[in-house]
């Protein structure tokens, strides 16, 4: 045999070796039958998980620019600035309002821009955060996505105690606790306590619940349960369910809350309700009309729809002649357009709900007779016609002994604070 002869055998008995054992090992490790032994001796490829940040984004992916919406700022002024498509921008002004309504971003709320982290540097997602919440991510790229989420919020319960030197909102600040406390506290106290008239040495305790995203609070939630000494005299706040409708109890039973009359007068028919934007009737230009007005002939009697205070009993030439009543700390009430008022209505008599006050007129900026009505809570004006009305009965007999239970485990736990 020829020494070149020899080295070619050679050579080709390599080769043959070497595809024997690479197919060996390839059918042992696609072979579903192998025994897992076999599989266990072959290096596998290493697969690296993907980081996806909050909003369900790969972290590592993209340069994160925040911002937040400055004063007359419009998501198109912000896209634009990214240099993104009228085209795409324009589509995303077209998605439901429910979902991203373009028109009321505000100044404050914050966005986040995500950019490819590549040499072509282009946006492809744009989050905005309308609050702790909630956010809208937007996907900028192939076809345009919008999805609203939210965030998962914790409930903690807290307890909050303080005694007033100032001001009811001053001492739970003074208690590290959210001075919005003190709007739900006058609410659930609005017909036991006239918070205009808190008094130094005055003291509360509460238990409310606390929301958080993560470890962040995002703002109380609600009162469970409370309790307010003042000038002496001691008051608890039991919640309890009646009738399908969980309302506030004292000790003994009694309902926290009153209800008002349905209307303050007996009438045919609403003429005008309550509206941001109204036609007026006498200037023909459109204006809020923020009450009732209730069609009804000259002269009809007009009753306080609760207990409370006047005020007012004024002569303007727009409102004509009015009273307003102010209930408690929350809601006021006033009455425009009398002809006249009942006599011994003036400042600062108290009246009770159903007392007589006035007369149906047509008194002021008026184009026939009626009742314009009005109410405000806290301040603010409200749809007369959704104020709710809760049940003010006190506890039912068969519904005592279950009250009674509740009541021992909230008095326990308040006294505990």
């Amino acid at each position: 045999m020829k020494k070149s002869d020899f080295l070619f055998i050679i050579i080709i008995s390599t080769i043959l070796l070497t595809a024997v054992h690479y197919y060996s090992n390839f059918l042992v490790y696609n072979d579903p039958h192998c025994s897992s032994g076999l599989t266990a001796s072959l290096e596998e490829p290493e697969i690296l998980p993907v980081i996806l940040n909050e909003y369900g984004i790969p972290a590592d992916s993209f340069l994160v620019i925040e911002g937040s919406i400055r004063r007359n700022q419009t998501l198109s002024t912000i896209l634009s600035g990214y240099n993104i498509n009228p085209r795409i921008i324009h589509q995303i002004a077209g998605f439901p309002r429910e979902v991203l309504d373009v028109r009321r971003i505000r100044p404050g709320d914050g966005y986040r821009v995500f950019i490819s982290n590549d040499s072509l540097s282009m946006p492809r997602y744009f989050v905005y955060e309308p609050n702790p919440v909630e956010f809208v991510k937007v996907r900028l790229y192939d076809t345009i996505h919008m999805e609203r989420r939210s965030r998962e919020v914790q409930q903690v319960m807290k307890g909050v105690s303080g005694s007033v030197s100032s001001s009811l909102w001053n001492a739970l600040r003074e208690s590290n606790a959210s001075p919005v406390l003190a709007i739900e506290l006058s609410e659930i106290y609005a017909w036991s306590i006239d918070f205009f008239g808190l008094r130094e040495g005055d003291s509360f305790r509460a238990l409310y619940y606390e929301n958080y995203v993560d470890t962040i609070s995002v703002g109380t939630d609600r009162i469970k349960a409370a309790w307010f000494r003042h000038m002496g005299r001691e008051f608890y706040a039991i919640p309890f369910e009646q009738d399908s409708v969980l309302s506030f109890f004292d000790q003994d039973g009694n309902s926290l809350r009153r209800t008002f009359l349905k209307a303050p007068l007996r009438y045919s028919r609403i003429s005008s309700g309550f509206s941001h934007s109204r036609m007026h009737p006498v200037l023909r230009v459109r204006r809020p009309h923020h009450g009732v007005d209730y069609a009804a002939p000259v002269g009809t009697p007009v009753y306080a729809i609760g207990d409370g205070r006047v005020i007012e009993t004024s002569y303007s030439a727009g409102a004509g002649r009015m009273v307003k009543i102010r209930h408690n700390s929350v809601y006021t009430s006033a009455y425009l357009h009398l002809r006249n008022f009942e006599p011994g209505i003036r400042p600062d008599v108290w009246v009770r709900q159903g007392d007589l006050i006035g007369y149906v007129g047509s008194t002021g900026m008026s184009t026939g007779p009626h009742l314009d009505f009005r109410i405000w809570r806290n301040g603010h004006p409200v749809d007369p016609l959704r104020i709710e009305s809760p049940p003010v009965e006190p506890i039912k007999e068969e519904n005592l002994e279950a009250f009674n239970r509740v009541k021992e485990m909230w008095m326990e736990r308040l006294n505990g604070l």
